[in-house]
């Protein structure tokens, strides 16, 4: 099953804003993900792309939109008033998400479901979520809420549990010798003879 994008809503951003914590700094994720098709495999499918309906996917579910993958035991195809997609809801043991961002960095997260507004440019992650980004850091928590447009994440656990986030710090080049300051070189011997050794004679006598 293929559908074709449409024109994106307005952003989600105060959706997601409101479960708190910023974990992660700014990074923007691969743009020309939201323009691509979304490709759906699974071994069995029950459901039409209907308006208003949802469709329900079984057996190594696997959705793809550019760089965009994720994989689970079973889906819900969400669709809109237009029989677009709207969203995705994953489960699985557990469900997986990736994306790369424009520097080529790839995100991978995990979670007993993985409910992606393919419509609104972000997923949410429940259930034992982490979420790993090569070279920035990693995050864990009950809920983390993914925005695949910006990168950007936020994170919250129930009762008294924690929001836990590791970051990477940044790479430092390498010392070489040739880096390293030369040493000052040693001050020239004086060309003045000492007073010791110097002659006593006036000048004019042999």
């Amino acid at each position: 099953m293929t559908s074709t994008p449409r024109s994106r809503r307005a952003s989600a951003s105060a959706a997601w804003l409101v479960l708190g914590l910023l974990a992660l700094s700014p990074a923007f994720a691969k743009q020309s993900d939201r323009d691509q098709p979304m490709q759906v495999d699974a071994k069995h499918f029950d459901g039409f792309q209907k308006p208003n309906t949802v469709s329900t996917l079984t057996g190594s579910v696997v959705i793809r939109q550019g760089s965009l993958k994720a994989t689970g035991a079973e889906a819900k195809v969400h669709f809109d008033g237009e029989s677009q997609i709207d969203r995705v809801v994953i489960t699985g043991n557990p469900a997986h998400l990736e994306q790369l961002d424009d520097n080529g960095n790839l995100m991978q997260g995990e979670a007993a479901t993985i409910d992606y507004h393919a419509a609104k440019d972000y997923a949410v992650l429940s259930g034992n979520a982490v979420v790993k980004q090569k070279g920035r850091g990693e995050a864990r928590g009950d809920t983390l809420t993914y925005n695949t447009q910006t990168s950007q994440m936020t994170g919250e656990s129930n009762g008294d549990g924690m929001v836990h986030m590791t970051f990477q710090p940044k790479a430092r080049a390498a010392t070489t010798p040739a880096d390293k300051p030369a040493a000052a070189a040693p001050a020239p011997a004086s060309t003045v003879a000492p007073a010791s050794a110097r002659s006593s004679a006036t000048p004019g006598t042999p």
